[in-house]
């Protein structure tokens, strides 16, 4: 990591989703933040400044993950704070908001200020936890929301676990109602979903692997939002794989009421019939559905209905992942490739530039009240440089995550971050 110096990124197309500013031109950095973005800035610098020609490529806020499972405290063997922040920094990911399934879990105000003083000693980038929201992740009694988001939580949920009790979630909405906290709930039927490992259909039947129904999902969410109605308690879908679930979400968000959601980089990109040769970095919780959801879930995107992207990012190293299928973890790492997997869709001409950055920046940095996800002066500046002509190949030993289990190993890609700053530092440089 280099020392903050003055920075003056010149020449840059200059993409703010937050001011709907798409220019060109010189950003100035001293102090960690932003001081001007002009064109022509370069007369009158101080010696010390750093120039950086940055004619071919594109300045953005830096990326805002909204959902990473990192495993620090307990299972460092998947990854700590330290690799996550390494590979978020790779793929333009200045801040990654961490999950709570840690062990022991993030359900305590000392667990999160241990994580918060890790994050500080360890990490490259920002980190900012969500807590729990039912005490040891068992959706049966509820956090202490109000001296949790004291400690420092900017949000909270129960990660890969729905919480049944419609009782506890009601009462969950509405203490978060009263701090202002934002309920992130995974909307998932456990009874419904029952040993189901991919997406319920004919491929899975063809398969012969147990499937997930989309009214796992549905039914969840269309609880959720009821309850929403009657608390008015902030809600957050944290990753929607449906067009079912996008009925839902429209007409919630046609009510007036505060729901918003996320879709993942994966779901957004792949499908089931990527499960077909049974490889196991595509068995996902909730599953890759069919072709016709990931094309929903896009169009959702690109009309602002699905508020964030997020990477989803679920380290599992290669005693659980190398296994028959069905026996196999769920998850695959997203942290590196979210934005690179993103501008596929930016190149296939499915969503705008714009688009993918307000849902993987500015969307998530506002649901959350964090710093970031603008290039607005006076603000801190963290920034990822885009080379948006740069073709490469993923290797999947090359990523500096501690796992492997990317689905996009082999994968060829158009666009790649080349800088990574935050604050003001550069904490990443593709050579």
């Amino acid at each position: 990591m280099r020392e903050a110096h003055p920075t003056l990124l010149s020449g840059a197309r200059i993409l703010d989703p937050s001011r709907d500013i798409d220019t060109r031109g010189d950003i100035l950095i001293a102090d960690g933040v932003i001081k001007d973005i002009a064109a022509n800035l370069s007369a009158g610098l101080p010696a010390d400044t750093e120039i950086v020609d940055c004619r071919h490529l594109v300045a953005v806020p830096g990326l805002v993950d909204m959902r990473a499972f990192i495993g620090e405290p307990g299972a460092e063997h998947r990854e700590t704070l330290a690799s996550a922040s390494q590979a978020a920094a790779a793929g333009g990911v200045t801040t990654i908001v961490c999950q709570p399934d840690t062990d022991p879990v993030i359900d305590d105000p000392a667990i999160v200020d241990f994580v918060l003083r890790r994050a500080r000693d360890t990490a490259i980038v920002n980190v900012h936890p969500m807590a729990a929201l039912t005490k040891g992740l068992e959706g049966r009694e509820m956090t202490q929301i109000g001296l949790l988001t004291e400690a420092g939580a900017v949000a909270f949920t129960d990660g890969t676990r729905s919480v049944a009790s419609a009782q506890v979630l009601r009462r969950a909405l509405t203490y978060g109602r009263d701090f202002g906290a934002l309920i992130v709930h995974h909307t998932q039927d456990a009874s419904l979903a029952g040993e189901g490992v991919m997406n319920e259909g004919e491929l899975a039947a063809r398969l012969g692997l147990a499937g997930v129904p989309k009214a796992a999902e549905t039914i969840v969410l269309e609880r959720d939002v009821r309850l929403t109605s009657i608390t008015g308690g902030r809600y957050h879908a944290a990753s929607l794989t449906c067009a079912e679930s996008l009925d839902v979400l429209r007409r919630a968000k046609e009510a007036g009421l505060p729901v918003t959601a996320s879709a993942s980089i994966n779901h957004l990109t792949l499908n089931e019939r990527d499960v077909v040769g049974y490889r196991t970095f595509f068995k996902l919780t909730p599953p890759l559905r069919g072709e016709d959801d990931r094309n929903a879930l896009v169009a959702a995107v690109a009309e602002g209905l699905i508020d964030v992207i997020v990477s989803d990012h679920d380290p599992q190293d290669v005693d659980v992942k190398r296994l028959p299928f069905s026996e196999a973890a769920f998850g695959a790492i997203g942290l590196e490739t979210m934005l690179a997997a993103g501008l596929r869709l930016v190149n296939d001409g499915a969503l705008d530039l714009a688009t993918l950055i307000r849902a993987t920046s500015t969307r998530p940095a506002e649901l959350l009240g964090l710093p970031g996800g603008t290039l607005r002066p006076g603000s801190r500046a963290d920034i990822a440089l885009i080379a948006l002509d740069e073709a490469w190949l993923l290797d999947a030993a090359t990523l500096k995550s501690r796992s492997r289990n990317t689905p996009f190993d082999e994968a060829r890609f158009e666009g790649r971050v080349v800088r990574t700053l935050v604050g003001g530092r550069t904490v990443y440089e593709y050579v």
